[in-house]
């Protein structure tokens, strides 16, 4: 059984959105302080955030 990522890199939160990684990229900048944690110089997506962040943006 594999578990599911919380912290999804930007290859995986392109995938998961369905997204090119340039778009992805720049979602990420544009949403640094919402979904998004950096651990050094890399940026991960929050997955419980991200999905909130997804759910807020339907609702608009």
């Amino acid at each position: 059984m594999e578990k599911e990522k919380i912290l999804l890199n930007v290859e995986d939160t392109a995938k998961y959105l369905n997204l090119g990684k340039t778009k992805t990229r720049e979602l990420m900048k544009e949403n640094s302080n919402v979904f998004v944690v950096r651990i050094g110089n890399r940026s991960y997506a929050h997955k419980l955030l991200l999905d909130k962040w997804l759910l807020a943006q339907v609702k608009h």
